[in-house]
């Protein structure tokens, strides 16, 4: 879904920035695009310790978000070849008991954490690959605070993919300066 606009102006106690996105329509999704959303989610994690060679409690978070969808690509849709094309989801829900043994509970452990590992490294590769346009990223940043999709644009270019994806929304409204929540 694509990016409407990137801040790093604090929003309520949690979030010390945010990337805003339009609202998908989508209600399939693919696990090359589940995979990429875990590898955009670290970006923040992976930019710190490509940058200052040290992470921080800032991404909390987006640890929680990645977490719970690589839970769910694996217990509930399937998304994971040693586990298989099972789904504990019914399951899950109708029972206070786990409806798997623990070995296999041991294996979906194994399997998240090694996802969102390979995510993780691969969110840091493409950030030292493209190392200039996060610097001129985040120089914009600290001086506009709030980034539109056409300053991303300007700054890092255009998206290296099709947009949008089939069952997403068609049309992209580019929001102009002066209806701008730039607040």
């Amino acid at each position: 879904h694509p990016l409407v606009k990137v801040t790093i102006v604090p929003r309520g106690l949690a979030a010390l920035g945010y990337a805003q996105y339009l609202p998908k329509e989508q209600y399939i999704t693919r696990k090359e695009k589940l995979l990429d959303d875990i590898c955009m989610t670290l970006g923040g994690r992976a930019a710190e310790s490509v940058v200052f060679d040290k992470i921080s409690t800032g991404a909390q978070s987006d640890l929680d978000h990645i977490t719970k969808l690589s839970y769910d690509m694996i217990v509930n849709y399937g998304l994971n070849e040693k586990v298989g094309n099972i789904s504990y989801y019914s399951m899950l829900n109708e029972s206070y008991m786990r409806p798997f043994s623990e070995q296999t509970a041991y294996l979906i452990d194994q399997e998240v954490k090694a996802m969102i590992d390979e995510q993780y490294e691969r969110a840091k590769a493409l950030l030292r690959e493209k190392r200039k346009e996060l610097d001129a990223l985040a120089k914009a940043l600290l001086e506009k605070e709030v980034l539109h999709r056409r300053d991303l644009e300007r700054i890092i270019g255009k998206r290296p993919f099709a947009d949008p994806t089939p069952g997403e929304s068609a049309s992209v409204p580019e929001v102009e300066p002066s209806q701008r929540d730039d607040e």
